[in-house]
């Protein structure tokens, strides 16, 4: 068994045959590129078992060699994936049910009948690939660069394979991601969330592919920096699975999604205090809100059941494809997995982050989420119409109070932590409906919102925390 670690990024054909003329590429390739067909059978019950058990079984023909495969499903984060790989190379083309013992054969697997294994789709494509090596900080580093374009087919169904996988053979995990982030300066790879064989499980059933990673188990005793880092890489993975899907899909709600997860991505990022210094984001804030002020206006036009709705949703695909098409689409989100691989928020902090960053949860939140709520302008009875201007800029605040609550409430010391969150989002949903509402509308959404402040001043939360 070995443990196989790799980043696939989605690209052109064009991007492809740049990334073998890429000076950096050039620099550290070892011999020529070679080669290849590879031609792969996957395997699984009728009923799906290996899927289920999060294994992929595969018999590849590479050339005269068969090689068959058992694979441990992993997560991937920007691309990133690390997974459990057994590798056995065969006499013919046909499964040896015996190599499939317990020392890696999933137990809960362990009662399958294997006679039912059958074939259930092929990813066949041509590979051409070198080997590349360099020196990282004294280590040696080496990485295989391969340029995979072909097909996944699953019954009737079928799906394009183009990407370039980078793998390491020495060195670590990082080099991938900083190789990753210097050829997306250049060229639009986006990071690709989902392998091969995930890809034919989607086209029997799309909902097969996971949108978000495992759930990270928060308790009273977790340290802020480790909030940082586990929130964030839920953040990072689930947009990016988000953004595969809808490439794949083209659901609106998959759109929605995505543009509130970036939201929440964006706001975690003032509320940590000098426990995550702004310096440490300031590559990320600017092409974040670049593509935010992009996907917010048509999630808000989106809603409308007319035309103006249809067309912000077809809309909505146009700018997206145009996004990821764009080298700042890679060079942000490998850009974040390699800070967050990295912990870049601890380098060169001033101590009064350390401590913060030393807090348990629940100490950090309470004060994090009364400093927001003490600044939170609020509409008030008494208030002119004027001030909606006011009003409309505490939207930012509300995205950061949404990612504090909608994650933590739960370790919030405070009376009904959950009503506080709901009244605060009917809050931002009044305040974002403003824009897009007509004018002789206006006088009733004014209405609305000014006793939606009352409600928030009401609650015993609120007053605990304004205390």
């Amino acid at each position: 068994m070995v443990k196989e670690t790799e980043i696939k990024l989605r690209a052109t054909p064009e991007t492809l045959a740049a990334v073998q003329q890429h000076p950096l590429i050039k620099a550290r390739q070892q011999g020529e590129w070679t080669q290849g067909t590879l031609y792969n059978q996957y395997y699984d019950t009728p009923a799906r078992d290996l899927a289920a058990a999060k294994v992929a079984l595969r018999l590849r023909r590479d050339g005269e060699q068969f090689i068959q495969t058992l694979k441990s499903r992993g997560q991937s984060v920007a691309g990133l994936s690390e997974r459990n790989e057994w590798d056995w190379h065969l006499q013919q083309d046909e499964l040896d049910m015996a190599l499939l013992d317990d020392t890696c054969w999933p137990e809960a697997l362990a009662s399958l009948d294997k006679s039912q294994l059958q074939p259930v789709f092929t990813t066949d494509f041509q590979r051409t690939k070198v080997l590349l090596q360099w020196e990282r900080e004294g280590e040696a580093v080496e990485v295989e660069a391969a340029l995979d374009q072909g097909r996944v087919v699953a019954g009737a169904n079928e799906e394009d394979i183009c990407e370039l996988e980078l793998e390491i053979r020495q060195g670590p995990a990082a080099a991938l991601l900083e190789l990753a982030l210097e050829l997306s300066a250049e060229l639009p790879l986006m990071p690709c969330d989902i392998s091969k064989a995930e890809r034919g499980y989607r086209l029997f059933e799309a909902r097969s592919y996971d949108l978000r990673l495992n759930a990270v188990e928060w308790h009273a005793e977790t340290k802020v920096d480790e909030v940082i880092a586990g929130a964030g890489t839920q953040l990072l993975g689930h947009s990016q699975r988000l953004a595969e899907q809808y490439r794949h899909a083209g659901q609106w709600r998959l759109f929605r999604e995505m543009t509130l997860t970036l939201t929440a991505l964006r706001a975690s990022f003032g509320v940590f205090d000098l426990a995550l210094p702004r310096s440490s984001v300031q590559d990320f804030v600017q092409p974040l809100d670049q593509l935010l002020a992009q996907f917010k206006p048509l999630v808000l036009a989106g809603w409308a059941d007319d035309e103006t709705g249809q067309k912000a949703r077809a809309h909505a695909a146009e700018v997206f494809a145009d996004a990821v098409n764009d080298p700042a689409w890679g060079m942000l989100f490998i850009g974040l997995a390699l800070w967050l691989q990295r912990r870049g928020w601890t380098l060169n902090r001033p101590p009064k982050g350390q401590r913060i960053g030393d807090l348990t949860l629940p100490r950090w939140l309470l004060a994090a989420v009364a400093k927001e709520i003490q600044e939170l302008k609020v509409p008030h009875t008494n208030d002119p119409d004027s001030a909606v201007s006011i009003w409309m800029d505490q939207q930012p605040r509300l995205a950061r109070l949404y990612y504090l609550l909608s994650g933590f409430r739960g370790f919030l010391q405070v009376p009904e932590p959950d009503r506080l969150f709901g009244e605060l989002n009917k809050l931002q949903a009044l305040l974002e409906q403003y824009p897009m509402v007509e004018e002789e509308q206006r006088p009733l959404l004014m209405d609305a919102l000014r006793k939606q402040g009352q409600r928030l001043r009401k609650l015993n939360a609120w007053r605990e925390l304004n205390g």
